[in-house]
């Protein structure tokens, strides 16, 4: 199945019931800049994307057992502010839940 994340053009995010990050598709390493060895395992909204770690996002996934939304959101964490669209995914008794992120590149931008 890593294959077929990897491939796809946006982020793949999954995080277990613990909040560790399980799923890092290469796209979201090379656009975020963060190898997978450096995420997975790792409490990923403690230590990797602090700026997830609020109401909007991981709040959420505590607050809602069924969860499918899409949200803007702008990443700011070790990088310059970028607007995204976050999809966020949750959808019990499946325990393990999923950030997607899309980044989008505005008419006139580099």
């Amino acid at each position: 199945m890593g294959n077929y994340i990897d491939a796809l053009p946006y982020g793949v995010i999954g995080l277990g019931p613990d909040g560790t990050a399980q799923t890092y598709n290469a796209t979201e390493s090379a656009l975020a800049g963060l190898p997978k060895s450096r995420v997975l395992g790792v409490h990923f909204f403690d230590h990797i994307a602090q700026c997830m770690n609020n109401f909007m996002v991981a709040q959420r996934f505590e607050d809602e057992p069924e969860l499918d939304a899409t949200i803007d959101f702008v990443l700011t964490l070790r990088m310059r502010p970028t607007p995204v669209k976050l999809r966020l995914l949750q959808s019990l008794p499946i325990t393990r839940h999923y950030i997607l992120v899309e980044r989008t590149v505005s008419a006139g931008r580099a």
